[in-house]
């Protein structure tokens, strides 16, 4: 294996403190709800942060299966943006330093990316790397996000995880991380959100929402929310208006909400995005594009009429 080290630029004008706990999320070929995506856009684009390494997108990047977008301007073109990959120093609302790991999922040299992500984690004696993916899954946008969680945290597994199935997944860059850091016995956690699936192509702001309650569970920091929930409250209202119009999908949501009641009195789990009295939040706490579902399959009806 060539040097893992050569896959990256580190910026020399920023100074790391030692022993900062790792977040990281890329998107790539699963991101139910665009849950990683809105969560890494909200980290970057909402604290403070310098970035720390840069990675080399030309080594790991296939710019034919996954296109940079470039503006076209009447007669000329403007504001490339060239695909991103890097790990910041960030601060969360109280100031606490943490690492952040995002951009594109490699599409190539895995081992390599790996061993690069591994040499950084030591380099920077990392005391904690967690991580966040997302799934669909046939759940009521009514009820609270769940996760499934992986790692060696124990607690947050036990406290968290809602769902343990032994199955065989299509892995992410990530899982290879994770799993060798495991090895390594390196405190690691992988949070995946488990996102309805008739949500799952939209922008679903309860999923970043979700995300980042559950980095907070794993590093103790703390991240402002407020703008996404709002945004989650008035999407959530839009799908609630849409169920109430149509008896069909009104009975598919009212289907999965006993499927998903039934199997949660099944477990002493308490999720923890309820309060102490076990109390569940509003409906009004999900998105909107279901509107494009219920298009979607109107215009099947019209066209099967």
């Amino acid at each position: 294996m060539r040097d893992p080290r050569s896959l990256y630029e580190l910026n020399a004008d920023v100074e790391v403190p030692l022993g900062l706990p790792l977040v990281a999320g890329l998107t790539g070929f699963a991101d139910a709800g665009s849950a990683v995506a809105q969560t890494t856009e909200y980290l970057l684009t909402t604290l403070d942060s310098e970035v720390v390494a840069t990675f080399d997108a030309d080594q790991l990047l296939d710019y034919r299966a996954r296109r940079p977008v470039i503006l076209f301007e009447g007669d000329h073109l403007t504001d490339y943006r060239p695909p991103r990959l890097s790990l910041d120093l960030a601060r969360d609302e109280l100031g606490q330093p943490f690492l952040l790991l995002t951009g594109f999922e490699p599409d190539f040299q895995w081992e390599r990316f790996g061993a690069a992500v591994l040499g950084l984690i030591e380099r920077f004696e990392v005391s904690s790397t967690t991580w966040i993916n997302s799934i669909p899954m046939p759940v009521p946008h009514t009820r609270p996000i769940g996760v499934t969680v992986s790692g060696n945290r124990t607690d947050l597994i036990e406290a968290m995880s809602v769902w343990r199935p032994t199955t065989q997944v299509p892995a992410n860059a990530l899982h290879l991380v994770e799993y060798r850091l495991q090895t390594q016995g390196h405190p690691t956690t992988g949070f995946v959100l488990l996102v309805p699936h008739y949500l799952s192509d939209a922008e679903f702001p309860s999923a970043a929402v979700a995300a980042l309650e559950a980095v907070s569970a794993s590093t103790g920091r703390i991240f402002p929310t407020d703008s996404l929930r709002e945004q989650g409250r008035e999407f959530t209202a839009r799908i609630d208006e849409q169920v109430a119009e149509n008896g069909e999908l009104a009975k598919l949501v009212h289907t999965l909400e006993e499927r998903h009641d039934d199997y949660m009195e099944g477990t002493s789990l308490r999720s923890p995005l309820t309060d102490e009295d076990g109390e569940l939040p509003s409906a009004d706490e999900i998105g909107a594009e279901l509107e494009k579902f219920l298009a979607r399959r109107r215009n099947r009806d019209v066209g099967d009429a």
